[in-house]
């Protein structure tokens, strides 16, 4: 497989550090919105653990929405910090058109499923977005043909390959339905948007003039 080198005067121009810097303060405000909501409910004690996912329940269904912003402890959301800064820095760098569509997708989507199918328990944490996130550009390192997607594929693997142990259901405290279905959501639309995002390749002297070549008339 031969792969693609991505065009070096792209990547160090002034639009793409900007993306950089963007995708940064996005991922880094969101973090930051995290620890907001659980200091205020560690100081205010307003027990906002109660509106996590709660299966088949109607006064659940909200957690839908919010239980990926809320965390038991401080140790659950400091394990949390930082590969969700990481992660989504990656993703809205790497993806942007993609990032649109898979971060609604697994924000949402692991939580509805979880009301649907999951265990009796209170469901809550941001770990849906990070096995989403995390699943998406590992599995996009292996099917792109980019060096980019490649790198960031293997820097994931390596920080986060420990990950892969959370899909299994070997605590009762964890919410492992969470993390594996929002692993399969991010499986899912790695194959959907493989065409997305792709970034300008580096094209050498040698391409340019065997497509010359090949513009010449035959008799």
């Amino acid at each position: 497989m031969q792969l693609h080198l991505p065009d070096p005067a792209h990547n160090k121009s002034e639009r793409a550090q900007g993306n950089f810097r963007l995708a940064l303060k996005v991922s880094l405000c969101f973090v930051l919105l995290l620890w907001i909501v659980t200091l205020l409910d560690w100081g205010l004690g307003l027990e906002l653990t109660r509106f996590g996912v709660r299966p088949r329940s109607l006064s659940g269904l909200p957690g839908v929405l919010v239980a990926p912003l809320l965390h038991g402890d401080f140790p659950h959301l400091i394990s949390n910090s930082l590969p969700l800064l990481v992660l989504g820095t990656g993703m809205l760098y790497l993806y942007p058109q993609s990032s649109l569509k898979v971060i609604p997708a697994v924000y949402l989507g692991p939580g509805f499923a979880v009301w649907l199918f999951g265990r009796p328990s209170l469901h809550i944490g941001a770990s849906g977005l990070i096995y989403g996130l995390a699943i998406y550009i590992l599995i996009s390192g292996i099917i792109r043909r980019d060096t980019r997607a490649v790198s960031a594929s293997m820097l994931v693997f390596f920080l986060y390959g420990t990950l892969l142990w959370g899909l299994l259901p070997s605590d009762s405290s964890i919410s492992w339905e969470t993390h594996l279905i929002a692993a399969f959501i991010g499986l899912v639309l790695t194959l959907l948007f493989r065409r997305l995002d792709v970034p300008l390749r580096k094209r050498y002297d040698w391409e340019n003039e065997s497509h010359d070549d090949n513009d010449q008339p035959v008799n």
